[in-house]
């Protein structure tokens, strides 16, 4: 996995982390589903990342 991606997902999963918790601490659900969001696509970029490494080796 390229460092570049790999740190772009794990900034965005934290990201998504931090607007999620705030999101449920001010009970502000529209919040709380947009970090639940960011978390995913953090996700989903990681799990790419490692799908492409696989098929390089």
């Amino acid at each position: 996995m390229s460092a570049h991606e790999k740190a772009k997902a794990k900034a965005e999963q934290a990201k998504g982390k931090t607007k999620e918790a705030m999101g449920t601490a001010t009970g502000n659900d529209r919040m709380a589903a947009e970090g639940r969001r960011e978390q995913s696509k953090g996700d989903a970029r990681q799990a790419k990342e490692k799908t492409k490494d696989v098929f390089k080796h």
